[in-house]
Parts: C-alpha cells; sequence; structure tokens
C-alpha cells in the first residue's frame, strides 16, 4: 500500500487479477464486490433497499427513542449509528488495497466522546477483506458497537431463492429473539427451521424481521446456491450474526455484529447498554470481516 494525499474522488477503486472492489468515501461503503466478472455485492436498488454494504457505528441496530445517554445527557442516534452517513477520508491506497479514516472531527453527530476508526480493504482475486482498528483518544471510556452489512444478490447463481440456504460452521439454537416493531429486543423468543447447522432460505423467514444469532458459536457461515457456490463470510471479535432481507426483495444481507439492538425498555446509560465494548482511554480494538467467493469445486 502506498501513501497519497487524501483521496479527492468520491469513490476508491481496487483490483486484483480479474477481481474488482469499490469503496465509497460516504460511509466507508463497499459497493462493488467482483469476481471474474460476477457482481456478488447487492446493487443498492432503492426500490428495495438502498444500501449495499453500510459500517455500523458506535451503536447498532434500534436505541430506545432514538438518543442514547452519557453522562445523564441525551444525544440523538439514528438507527446502527452515524458511521454509514458521515465521510470518511482515504489515508492510503495502492492497487488492491486501501485505507480510510472516520473521526469525530468529520463525522456527522453530536456524539460527544473522541473516536477514531479506521478500516483497512484488502482486494484478492477470490475474496474482499475488511479490518476496523477502533481507538478511543479521549480521557474516559468509549463505548461502541460495530457491524457490518452487506447485502447479496439472491440468487447470486442459477436457481429460486428457495433453492438457496445458509450453512453454519457450528451448532446453532434454531431460536432467534422476536424483534419489536420499533426494533428493539425483546426477551422472548420464536423457532427458525434450522437443523444440522442448516437453514432452508425463503422470503416468510423475515416476515418477522431479521433472525439474530445472539453469541453465536460460528466463527465462519455461508450463503449457498442450489450449485454450490456460496459467499462466506469468516469472522474475527463479532460475537453477534444476523440475516436479514425485506420479504420478496431480492437480496439477503448477512451481518457482523459487535453489539445489537436495546432489549425493549432499556432507558439507561449506554456504558450500561448490553454487548457495548467499553474501550478505555489510549485503548484500541480490531475486529475483521472476510468475504470469499466459492465455487462448486472449492476455489
Amino acid at each position: 500500500m502506498s501513501q497519497s494525499n487524501v483521496e479527492t474522488g468520491s469513490v476508491v477503486r481496487l483490483s486484483a487479477g480479474s477481481s474488482e472492489a469499490a469503496i465509497a468515501l460516504a460511509g466507508g461503503q463497499p459497493i462493488v464486490w467482483r469476481v471474474d466478472g460476477r457482481d456478488l455485492l447487492w446493487s443498492g436498488d432503492p426500490e428495495h433497499w438502498g444500501w449495499r454494504a453500510p459500517v455500523l457505528f458506535p451503536v447498532v441496530g434500534q436505541v430506545n427513542g432514538g438518543v442514547v445517554r452519557i453522562k445523564s445527557q441525551t444525544y440523538d442516534m439514528p438507527r446502527h449509528g452515524f458511521a454509514r452517513t458521515s465521510p470518511f477520508r482515504c489515508l492510503e491506497r495502492g492497487e488492491d488495497s486501501a485505507r480510510f479514516r472516520l473521526d469525530q472531527e468529520t463525522a456527522e453527530t453530536s456524539f460527544p466522546l473522541p473516536f477514531q476508526l479506521d478500516l483497512s480493504v484488502v482486494l484478492q482475486p477470490r475474496s474482499l477483506s475488511l479490518e476496523f482498528t477502533v481507538s478511543n483518544p479521549g480521557s474516559d471510556i468509549l463505548p461502541y458497537a460495530l457491524g457490518f452489512h452487506p447485502a447479496f444478490p439472491w440468487p447470486f447463481d442459477a436457481g429460486l431463492q428457495t433453492d438457496f440456504d445458509l450453512r453454519f460452521e457450528a451448532d446453532e439454537k434454531a431460536e432467534v429473539p422476536i424483534i419489536t416493531p420499533s426494533g428493539l429486543l425483546r426477551s422472548e423468543h420464536r423457532s427458525i427451521p434450522l437443523m444440522e447447522n442448516r437453514l432452508s432460505l425463503t422470503p416468510e423467514l423475515f416476515r418477522q424481521d431479521a433472525l439474530v444469532f445472539l453469541n453465536a458459536r460460528s466463527r465462519s457461515w455461508q450463503f449457498v446456491a442450489p450449485s454450490g457456490s456460496a459467499i462466506e463470510m469468516r469472522l474475527q471479535n463479532f460475537p453477534h450474526l444476523a440475516a436479514w432481507t425485506k420479504p420478496g426483495a431480492p437480496f439477503l444481507s448477512l451481518e457482523a455484529w459487535t453489539g445489537h439492538a436495546d432489549p425493549e425498555g432499556f432507558a439507561g446509560e449506554l456504558v450500561d447498554k448490553p454487548s457495548m465494548i467499553l474501550l478505555p482511554p489510549d485503548a484500541r480494538s480490531q475486529h475483521r470481516v472476510e468475504l470469499a467467493f466459492r465455487s462448486p469445486e472449492g476455489t
């Protein structure tokens, strides 16, 4: 990766062999991931869902009442945080890699705590990896959650939507939390038809919102076509998984989270919100996601 001035365009384009990727400075969002001419990221068609692969920070999901509380003061906080609507700077770039940054100076938010969110992206012929580094330059604890929310065409290969499935690396519970109409998590759960680490996909699965796997055992999972082709997501330091679509839409989102939406009725301080990471002053934490395309031959 070579040093450069701050990127002046709106998109940073990467290439590796016959693969391509593009990262939008708006939100640090990957907007293209193409392997051997096959588009593997959702198009962002606003008729269904206008995002493609947003970065979620400093919260994941909905906060109760749309506000967070820090030292008894309230601050507006949109669903999934402010990173996805804030401008990132490109600090370095090469042909197949780039590094981006969002911090308090450039973020579009009233969030009062200093932070630095660095994103390093590396494209390889069959994979796209993203490494997130959260740093706390302030003098107080920084509570945060981080998420990556990519969506993929469904179907991304030949076949009907109902011919595709999700395959988990490890055994997961065949139940997920019920989500309220406002996006909060209830303590009650609903059953899903997950058997032997495999979930057959249908649009009806998502009529009650996302499937959320809290404290998942799997560190990888695959979105598999009937041909055997698969999009695999591998995770480091992301304890929660989620799968989501709008019923009837031609995409499926696989999400990696460190935190989650507020429990129903939660009204505490941000430092007391369940599953937040409490980063001490001058500390940093790293999280990594790798997306890989697998052909039926296993390459």
